[in-house]
C-alpha cells in the first residue's frame, strides 16, 4: 500500500509535489549530459585547433612538397591552406579563442549543476578555475601539441577539413585581422624605409648587380643555380620513364651487353614484366671480367636500386647519394609506380650548367636560332629549357599543372592533341610542333614575342 500524507496535506496535492521532484531529476540528468556531450566536442576541437598550429607551421618545404604530390582531399585542403599562412594563422587562433570560450561557459553551468547549493561563492568559484585549467591545459595545449611534434605531417592531414570548415566559418573575422596586420606592418615597412621579404627574382637581380661585373655568364648562372636549388624536387629534373633505357630481367647475357653499348650508359635499371617493376640497377663496368663468357648468369652482378619519392628535394637526395656512394635513384609516384630516374649527373647541372661526355651529340635537345627563337625536343624538362633560355623556373607554374616535358606543356596548354605546325601561345611563348611520332610531339620551336608595354602593365 502507498503511504498516506500525513499533516492533513490531501492525496492529490502530495502526488503533484512527488511527481514535479522526479521531473526536476529527470530534466537534471539530462541537462547534465547535454553538457557533458557539448564539453567533450569541444575539447576535441581544440585539441585539433592547437594541434593543427603545431603541425602546419613546423611542416617544411620538402613536407609540403610531397603534399602537392597527394590526390586526396584532405591533402589538397591542406595546401591551400598553406597558400595563405597568415589567414592560416588568424583562422587558428581565432577559433581556438571561440572554443576556449565556450569551454568555460559549459564547465560553469556543468559545475553550478553538480555542486550543492550550499557551498560557498569561493569554493565554488576555485573549483572552476582548477577544473578548467586542466581541461584547457591537458587537452588544449599539452596533448595534441605534443603528438602535432612528432606527428605533423598526420595531424596536418587530419586536421584539414576541420581547419577549411573553421576557415569558412570565421572568415570575416580572420581576413580582417589579417588586413588590419599587413596595414600596420605596411606602415611600420615605410617608416623603416625598407622591405625584408625579398622574393628570388630579388635575389637574382642582387647577384645580377653584385658579381655581374666581375663574373662571366657561367659564374652568375651558378650563383643562381644555388639560390633555387633548395626548392627543386626530383620530379622536376628526372628523366621521364619514357625516355629511360632500362634491361628486361629475361635478357640473355650478349643481349645485355648489346645494349648496354647502344646506349651508353653506365648505369641501367633492370626490371621485369615492366618499367613499375624494378629489379635493380646493372653496372656495366661490371662487365668487364665477364665479357667472353657468354652464359654468364648476369643476374648475380644486379645492385639494389635507390628508390625516391618524385617529391623529394633534391638537397636532400645529393646529400643521400653521398652518404650512399651512388649514383642512380628511380623516382616513383604515389602509387609506387616508375615515374623515372634521377642521377648524380642531373642534381649537378642544376648549379653548374649541363655537363656533356664524349657519349653526349652535340646539342641534341637544343638548339638556338637566334635571341627570340630555339629548337627543343619535345621530351626536353620544362626546367630545364628555361634555364637554356635563361627565364625563371616558374614561368610556366600556373599552366604546366602535372607536365615534366615540354609536350606536356603543350598538351596542357592547347587540351588536347596539336598537328605539326600547329602555334600554341602562352602569354610572350609561342610553341610550335615541327615533328610528331604517334601519340608523341618529338621536335618543337619555341618563340619568344617582345612584351609590350599594354601588355606588361595587364
Amino acid at each position: 500500500m502507498e503511504s498516506v500524507p500525513e499533516g492533513g496535506t490531501s492525496p492529490i496535492t502530495y502526488l503533484l509535489l512527488q511527481a514535479s521532484a522526479q521531473s526536476t531529476q529527470s530534466f537534471s540528468a539530462s541537462v547534465l549530459t547535454i553538457l557533458l556531450i557539448i564539453i567533450l566536442v569541444l575539447l576535441l576541437l581544440t585539441a585539433i585547433t592547437a594541434g593543427a598550429e603545431t603541425a602546419y607551421f613546423s611542416l617544411k618545404a620538402k613536407d609540403i612538397n610531397y603534399l602537392k604530390t597527394k590526390e586526396q582531399p584532405a591533402a589538397r585542403q591542406a595546401v591551400r591552406l598553406l597558400d595563405q599562412p597568415k589567414l592560416l594563422l588568424a583562422t587558428i587562433l581565432v577559433a581556438n579563442n571561440f572554443i576556449n570560450i565556450a569551454i568555460i561557459i559549459t564547465t560553469n553551468l556543468l559545475v553550478h549543476t553538480l555542486l550543492p547549493p550550499n557551498i560557498g561563492t569561493f569554493t565554488g568559484f576555485l573549483i572552476q578555475v582548477v577544473a578548467v585549467t586542466f581541461l584547457l591545459v591537458l587537452f588544449g595545449e599539452v596533448l595534441p601539441k605534443v603528438y602535432a611534434t612528432q606527428n605533423n605531417m598526420r595531424m596536418a592531414l587530419f586536421s584539414a577539413p576541420v581547419i577549411t570548415t573553421m576557415n569558412a566559418i570565421f572568415s570575416p573575422i580572420s581576413r580582417t585581422l589579417v588586413s588590419s596586420t599587413t596595414f600596420i606592418e605596411g606602415r611600420l615597412n615605410s617608416k623603416k624605409g625598407h622591405n625584408n621579404n625579398l622574393s628570388n627574382e630579388d635575389f637574382e637581380h642582387a647577384i645580377e648587380l653584385t658579381v655581374g661585373h666581375t663574373a662571366t655568364r657561367e659564374e652568375v648562372n651558378i650563383f643562381k643555380g644555388i639560390l633555387k636549388f633548395g626548392n627543386i624536387t626530383a620530379r622536376q629534373i628526372m628523366r621521364t620513364r619514357l625516355d629511360v633505357a632500362a634491361i628486361q630481367y629475361d635478357m640473355t647475357f650478349p643481349q645485355v651487353q648489346a645494349y648496354a653499348i647502344e646506349n651508353g650508359y653506365s648505369r641501367m635499371p633492370v626490371y621485369k614484366d615492366s618499367l613499375d617493376m624494378v629489379a635493380g640497377v646493372i653496372h656495366t663496368k661490371d662487365f668487364i671480367p665477364h665479357t667472353e663468357d657468354d652464359a654468364l648468369d648476369w643476374h648475380t652482378l644486379i645492385r639494389p636500386a635507390f628508390f625516391v619519392h618524385e617529391g623529394k628535394l633534391i638537397e636532400d637526395l645529393l646529400h643521400e647519394f653521398q652518404q650512399k656512394r651512388i649514383h642512380l635513384a628511380v623516382v616513383v609516384d604515389e602509387f609506387g609506380g616508375t615515374s623515372g630516374i634521377v642521377t648524380l649527373e642531373d642534381i649537378m647541372e642544376e648549379i653548374i650548367g649541363d655537363i656533356k661526355d664524349e657519349f653526349d651529340e652535340d646539342d641534341p635537345m637544343f638548339r638556338k636560332i637566334d635571341d627570340h627563337n630555339f629548337l627543343f625536343e619535345g621530351k626536353t624538362l620544362i626546367n630545364d629549357m628555361c634555364r637554356m633560355i635563361g627565364i625563371p623556373s616558374d614561368s610556366f607554374e600556373d599552366i604546366r599543372g602535372e607536365s615534366d616535358s615540354i609536350g606536356g606543356l603543350i598538351l596542357e596548354i592547347s587540351g588536347k592533341f596539336p598537328a605539326v605546325n600547329a602555334t600554341i601561345a602562352y602569354q610572350q611563348y609561342e610553341f610550335t610542333v615541327l615533328e610528331v611520332d604517334k601519340m608523341r610531339i618529338r621536335r618543337v620551336k619555341l618563340t619568344i614575342n617582345e612584351i609590350q608595354e599594354g601588355e606588361e602593365e595587364d
